[in-house]
């Protein structure tokens, strides 16, 4: 098979959770670029809609926006169900919707600590489980997890203050790995990407304030951008990663040496 061709993913579809923005968008892009149609979903669908309005003119492939609180389990079998009557399939599901929320410890709300928690890890459980009962049927399916770096390390507070955030993440690459063993026999490749400093909305306050010290934890002196994370994300959602599931995949520039 030429190189080419382990990287298609023609007339493949691919539900993206948090599709409307930031990593959750430029997933969608890379996989559109590849072929893939998309159904993207988040909280406010104005942003899906104008991410797959501009997706589709631009690549040719259906897109359509949906909206899904995916701590709602109810939400989410309805907006699968109506995604698999769009479509007809799922061959992807990217689990990037996120919440974080920035305390000390000892001042930080219980409420907080559990919205992180029921977005970030209930929300990939629902998700994953909704999905999965399709992807056990037609026995394929490709799962991408996003996590984070700050799952795999830990920074005093003067780099991050976000214990909510950093625990659910190291719970989402536990999830992988077990949910990896779970489905393997289905034909069911659960992968989880770790993204490290990224310029997104949701890390642009931090960087506003600490961006020279967030450097100094980062071996390659740099931020991540719009581009570095399309390669992994192809990646584990074509026949290039037929081999590989349970793998967490560190996009990082090197933040967790």
């Amino acid at each position: 098979m030429k190189v080419k061709e382990l990287f298609d993913l023609t007339n493949q579809v691919a539900l993206i959770t948090g599709g409307g923005r930031g990593l959750g968008e430029q997933i969608a892009e890379v996989y559109a670029e590849m072929g893939c149609h998309l159904a993207l979903c988040s909280r406010k669908i104005e942003n899906c809609e104008d991410v797959a309005d501009r997706l589709s003119k631009e690549y040719g492939i259906t897109a359509r926006s949906y909206s899904l609180d995916v701590t709602s389990e109810s939400q989410v079998d309805e907006v699968v169900g109506q995604v698999l009557t769009d479509f007809g399939k799922i061959d992807i599901l990217v689990n990037n919707s996120g919440a974080t929320w920035g305390a000390p410890v000892e001042e930080m709300p219980l409420e907080a600590w559990n919205k992180v928690m029921n977005v970030n890890v209930t929300g990939t459980f629902i998700m994953s489980k909704a999905v999965g009962k399709h992807m056990i049927e037609q026995n394929y399916g490709k799962i991408i997890n996003i996590a984070s770096a700050a799952g795999l390390t830990v920074r005093p507070p003067e780099i991050t203050n976000t214990i909510g955030y950093t625990t659910s993440k190291a719970a989402v690459i536990h999830f992988t790995k077990d949910l990896a063993i779970k489905w393997a026999r289905h034909q069911i490749y659960v992968n989880a990407i770790a993204p490290g400093m990224f310029r997104t909305k949701m890390t642009k306050g931090t960087l506003d304030q600490k961006e020279d010290s967030v450097l100094e934890t980062i071996p390659l002196n740099k931020i991540g951008d719009e581009n570095m994370l399309k390669g992994a994300a192809i990646y584990l959602a074509t026949k290039a990663s037929d081999f590989v599931t349970g793998t967490v995949l560190s996009v990082d520039g090197g933040s967790t040496l």
